[in-house]
């Protein structure tokens, strides 16, 4: 019984990281989205701004524009308008943030 258990904990273990994914992109607002993707100075602060007004955060990364989950909101508020290294769960077009930091 202890055999199955630890081998059920084990695949446990590695299917959740697998299911985790790695984007490098930029946290941008839901009504701008691509528009700032350079994430210059200005970009940075219209994403700010646009958030604090009620706007959603979005991640911009590959071309496409993926939502962040409700939850996660608070995880990208630091880093509006920088572009960002998101570790976190993909649902269609929506992202579930378990790690945020600026890209290097």
């Amino acid at each position: 019984m202890k055999k199955l258990f630890m081998v059920v904990s084990i695949g446990s273990f590695f299917a959740a990281g697998v299911l985790a994914e790695t984007l490098t992109g930029t946290i941008s607002d839901a009504k701008c989205a691509a528009k700032h993707e350079a994430a210059s100075e200005s970009d940075a602060k219209c994403v700010q701004s646009c958030v604090k007004r009620g706007g959603a955060p979005v991640l911009v990364s590959g071309g496409k524009v993926y939502q962040i989950s409700a939850d996660s909101k608070d995880k990208v508020t630091p880093v509006l308008g920088q572009k960002v290294t998101v570790t976190g769960k993909i649902d269609g077009e929506t992202v579930t943030v378990e790690s945020v930091e600026a890209a290097k």
